[in-house]
């Protein structure tokens, strides 16, 4: 069993994937408390649901991509046995993760999502820095940043990522936190920089506001 927070369809608003329409399935639970954490409600909300129940939710929406996010879905057992029964159904599978857990747990033909905690996080030291081994060519990881401190540690990290094997392939997203970091102050030290990085703005808060929930 599964406990399961909200099943929705939206646009997918943030990764590689971002403007496309996506079933997201938000498990419940998280083992970090992100100081601009935008999902708190799926602390403790949600239902116990077996796998199957989860499956005809998401085949009655009719669409080819879906994401398994939370809280932190790899606290749930079961969740990596989603991900393998999204994929029996020839669905394109993105799972989102806040990078403390160990992200070969989930099969590998699945698009995994890291989001290496930055210092203002006040989570950085839960980062299992192990998992930016273990990303594939596929894989993508993301940043949440605040200020300058974020920024410095995200651009080190790149840095060291693009000298690897896969590095220059990953897709690697910076991300303001809303309302805190200047979109524009962010994509000017990118560009000064000339770091190879994704501006990742969260397209769901700028087409619905920040606080609504199932979008």
């Amino acid at each position: 069993m599964l406990r399961v927070n909200e099943v929705f369809h939206s646009i997918q608003g943030e990764s590689s994937f971002a403007g496309w329409p996506c079933v997201f399935v938000r498990l419940t639970g998280c083992n970090l408390r992100c100081t601009y954490c935008d999902t708190r409600y799926a602390y403790d909300e949600g239902e116990e649901m077996g796998i199957p129940d989860v499956l005809l939710k998401v085949k009655a929406f009719d669409c080819p991509l879906v994401e398994i996010t939370g809280g932190e879905p790899l606290i749930q057992e079961e969740a990596p046995r989603l991900a393998e029964a999204f994929l029996g159904l020839g669905l394109i599978v993105l799972v989102e993760t806040n990078g403390s857990r160990d992200i070969s747990l989930i099969d590998s033909r699945c698009t995994r999502i890291v989001d290496l905690k930055c210092p203002s996080s006040g989570q950085m030291g839960a980062n299992d820095y192990a998992n930016l081994g273990r990303l594939k060519n596929h894989d993508e990881l993301k940043f949440v940043i605040s200020d300058r401190e974020d920024y410095d540690f995200a651009r080190h990290h790149v840095q060291q990522l693009r000298t690897g094997r896969f590095g220059a392939m990953i897709p690697v997203h910076f991300s303001p936190v809303f309302g805190r970091m200047d979109p524009g102050i962010l994509t000017q030290w990118i560009l000064d920089d000339r770091l190879q990085v994704r501006l990742n703005l969260q397209l769901h808060k700028l087409i619905w506001g920040p606080d609504r929930r199932g979008v």
